[in-house]
């Protein structure tokens, strides 16, 4: 501790004899003065040494022509003249002076403080991205539930859309990708067909376009709607008998000639009435599928729909497309149905393949 002070009156003492050289090493004597700053919080002033002023910012050299250890000015014979550093006396240390004179000691401090508190942020430590809606969410389930599969697709049916004239419809497909084992997805939608709760209708562009309705919200739909617009109408009758009986004792997919006449006792003419009014579709002769009423515009949208976001998978790099990212963008003006609506069908119908990644599920579109 003493060494750094005695240094520094050492240099202070060299520059005094420049000045005065008649004054003896015993002669020289200064006062320390009190920074009147230190009371009121001002910055200190640097102390003031006794005789020539000189700039503080030059640093101590040796006198031209002299050498350590020859007896030349500002040191006596055999003692080299040491410069000064930042000293650690007391004084010093607990003065308000030390921080105006030795400002860096300070600052590499306070930057080594800061780089321990950088080094674990940026290099020991993980910082967690903050999962939007979507990416915390996504339509890839896990093994779950049939029924609570069909309850959760419908509240992604775009009711408004079809000012509530047509019930909400699931296809198959979706089922899949909240259920991905298709075994107990179709087991399950069996008994619930069994027990009629639920009606599958054929909605005619693919073999296996199959749409999932609720029974009350099917039958519901066509006696607000269709038995209002048939009123006084022949085919009413038909209608109406078709919802009696045939609707609750029957939930087949599709009807044959012989059970609608001899089981249930309907005439050629009362068959022709219902597919008039959009309850049946002609699948072939002497058979008929079960139909929504309504339903052209519905499947009109969703084609169109599907083939739109297949494009943004497609025209995306790699053909391949984060489903965050997906769900994230502004929908094109052929996605009618919502954005979410498609992409559990395009996972469930094995249209895009679902990797898994740090990043989140990654939609790609299969080799061909």
């Amino acid at each position: 501790m003493q060494k750094w002070f005695s240094a520094f009156d050492d240099a202070i003492i060299q520059r005094q004899r420049r000045v005065n050289p008649s004054r003896g090493w015993g002669g020289m004597s200064f006062s320390q003065e009190v920074d009147p700053n230190v009371a009121t919080g001002a910055p200190p002033r640097r102390p003031r040494v006794p005789g020539r002023a000189c700039s503080w910012r030059d640093p101590i050299r040796y006198r031209r022509g002299a050498r350590p250890g020859r007896g030349a000015a500002g040191g006596t014979p055999g003692e080299a003249v040491r410069h000064c550093s930042a000293p650690e006396d007391p004084i010093f240390r607990f003065s308000s002076l030390y921080p105006y004179f030795f400002p860096g000691i300070l600052k590499s401090r306070d930057m080594s403080r800061k780089r321990h508190r950088l080094v674990p942020e940026t290099i020991g430590l993980k910082r967690r991205r903050k999962r939007g809606p979507e990416e915390s969410d996504p339509p890839r389930g896990e093994p779950g539930s049939a029924r609570a599969a069909v309850s959760e697709l419908m509240q992604l049916f775009p009711r408004g859309l079809f000012e509530d004239a047509l019930p909400p419809i699931v296809l198959r497909s979706q089922v899949y990708s909240l259920v991905p084992d298709r075994t107990v997805a179709d087991r399950q939608l069996k008994e619930l067909q069994e027990q009629g709760e639920i009606r599958i209708v054929q909605l005619g562009f693919d073999l296996d376009a199959h749409g999932i309705i609720f029974t009350e919200d099917y039958r519901t739909r066509v006696c607000d709607c269709v038995l209002k617009a048939c009123d006084g109408r022949p085919y009413a009758g038909a209608v109406q008998k078709f919802l009696a009986s045939v609707l609750p004792a029957c939930g087949d997919l599709s009807f044959q000639q012989e059970q609608m006449t001899q089981t249930f006792g309907f005439r050629d003419s009362e068959i022709t009435h219902l597919v008039n009014a959009g309850v049946l579709t002609v699948r072939d002769a002497g058979s008929w599928w079960l139909a929504v009423p309504g339903a052209g515009r519905f499947i009109k949208y969703f084609v169109k729909g599907r083939q739109a976001v297949l494009g943004m998978v497609r025209k995306a790099k790699y053909r391949e497309l984060l489903l965050s990212e997906l769900l994230g963008r502004r929908a094109p003006a052929m996605v009618r149905l919502g954005l979410t609506y498609h992409v559990h069908d395009l996972i469930g119908a094995q249209l895009v393949d679902c990797i898994s990644t740090t990043s989140g599920t990654l939609l790609r579109l299969p080799e061909t």
